[in-house]
């Protein structure tokens, strides 16, 4: 018997497959508010998901069928407006269909002759997004996957450039036989920027952090006698644009300014902080930052465009390029009119973030990007006020941004035995499901710490979050 041709088959799979999403992604799309944040018994649901690869396979409606499924009963729903938990936002209408057509068009941004309008989306909306945040005209950005990889890009320039201050090119000796590098920050550095130090040679260990108290605000004279200590050495220095636990910030411009005095390479990490620019309510947290040299910040946190979605700025092109320098005989020159992305940065497979971005700084402008931010910042107020007028529950902060720090208190409890009690009460919210949110710690207490990033987010769920702690707590 005659095999049907591969191509034929697919084409008729493709189009049966057409009529299928065209049934069910609507459905998909418009119960995104009404599906729960995390369903209670995935666990179980799950157990039985592993099994050998079938020899045959059962088709693309059956394990669309299948996928459908699964995620109704054991996904987790984090762009619905019941999540809280680390820093997600959600996704605006035209960035969710932009992102669909991405997929669909299988667009490649490597380089411009793979995707001239992908690039070239990513030219555009990298300039809006260095106009919405006040950077130089002149810096270069790259797209990545989220402020990890953006802070990747950023280190990997300040090495460059570091290693250069020694006579040395470190992207291609590498720092076997260079001295330890210098970085000098606050207790709010991010994780995933102790991971880039890690993997890029640098340490974790070497980090020099100037605290205040155990929370990790910044000692500035501590840090300024830090600086002083180098004696003209180069160095990194971080600032931390909006730490995760509470919205907090390092004194950007003051941080800024004295490690200006000094032989200093400045990155701000303003994962989500760096939003504040969007609003004059709020702009004053990163006053200065246009005077670093690099910047990171992710749009699937307050730009609410799907996952996976990351910007680095660096002043200095041509470090970027060193750093990350990429070519082989059937690969394009570099061009600064038509660039290959691939090679300013640390990706070479590129999928077309470009057209999320592009779209919904199309659609909405920055005028809606502001009305964006000052809805989660109103939805943060509200929560804190919902707290400070509920007995049994404690506000640990005023919230300065997105987040509210606070716990469960009923009295008469021990700092320990409000840790003990919280991190239990944060176990039984996540295997409820109805809400999605983590604890944390605050210097030495356990926390909740909701952040508010999605523009789904209502005041009725946050008020109905509140019940939610107070009835579990009740059991």
């Amino acid at each position: 018997m005659v095999q049907p041709e591969l191509g034929q088959e697919f084409r008729a799979e493709l189009d049966d497959l057409v009529q299928q999403l065209a049934k069910v992604l609507p459905d998909v799309i418009r119960r995104t508010d009404d599906r729960i944040a995390l369903q209670p018994d995935a666990a179980s649901v799950l157990s039985n998901f592993r099994e050998p690869l079938p020899l045959q396979g059962c088709g693309a409606e059956k394990a669309i069928e299948r996928l459908l499924e699964l995620n109704e009963t054991a996904g987790g729903n984090t762009s619905g407006p019941k999540c809280f938990h680390f820093v997600i936002g959600g996704s605006t209408p035209a960035a969710l269909a932009a992102d669909l057509l991405a997929t669909a068009y299988d667009a490649i941004t490597y380089t411009w002759v793979l995707s001239p309008t992908g690039v070239e989306m990513e030219m555009q909306a990298l300039d809006w997004l260095k106009e919405i945040f006040e950077l130089p005209k002149s810096w270069t950005g790259v797209m990545v996957t989220g402020a990890s990889m953006a802070n990747f890009v950023c280190i990997a320039a300040a090495r460059q450039w570091w290693g250069e201050q020694h006579g040395l090119d470190v992207s291609e000796t590498g720092l076997a036989c260079a001295p330890q590098m210098p970085v000098l920050t606050s207790g709010f550095v991010h994780a995933s920027t102790l991971k880039v130090l890690a993997v890029q040679g640098i340490g974790r260990s070497h980090v020099q952090r100037f605290t205040l108290d155990d929370f990790g605000r910044l000692d500035l004279d501590a840090f300024a006698a830090g600086l002083d200590a180098l004696a003209g050495e180069p160095a990194l220095v971080i600032v931390n644009a909006g730490e995760v636990n509470a919205g907090e910030f390092d004194p950007v411009r003051e941080m800024i300014e004295l490690a200006r005095q000094h032989n200093c390479w400045i990155h701000v990490d303003g994962a989500f902080g760096l939003f504040a620019k969007v609003s004059p309510r709020i702009a004053h947290f990163v006053d200065g930052v246009e005077q670093a040299d690099s910047a990171t910040v992710d749009g699937h946190k307050w730009l609410n465009v799907p996952y996976d979605s990351g910007y680095a700025f660096v002043r200095d092109y041509r470090l970027m390029a060193r750093a990350f320098r990429y070519s082989a005989d059937y690969l394009p020159d570099e061009n600064s009119d038509r660039p290959t992305f691939g090679a300013i940065g640390p990706e070479s497979s590129r999928r077309a973030r470009s057209f999320a971005v592009w779209a919904t700084l199309k659609a909405y402008g920055r005028e809606g990007q502001r009305r964006l931010v000052e809805h989660c910042l109103d939805i943060a107020a509200h929560f804190a006020e919902r707290v400070r007028a509920t007995e049994c529950l404690e506000l640990l902060n005023d919230p300065q941004l997105n987040i509210v720090a606070f716990r469960y208190n009923p009295g008469g409890l021990s700092d320990a035995q409000l840790n003990e009690l919280n991190e239990q009460l944060g176990e039984a919210v996540l295997a409820d499901g109805r809400f999605l949110v983590g604890t944390s710690k605050m210097g030495a207490r356990t926390i909740f710490r909701p952040a508010f990033s999605n523009w789904r987010t209502r005041q009725q769920d946050v008020d109905e979050f509140a019940d939610v702690i107070l009835e579990l707590a009740n059991r």
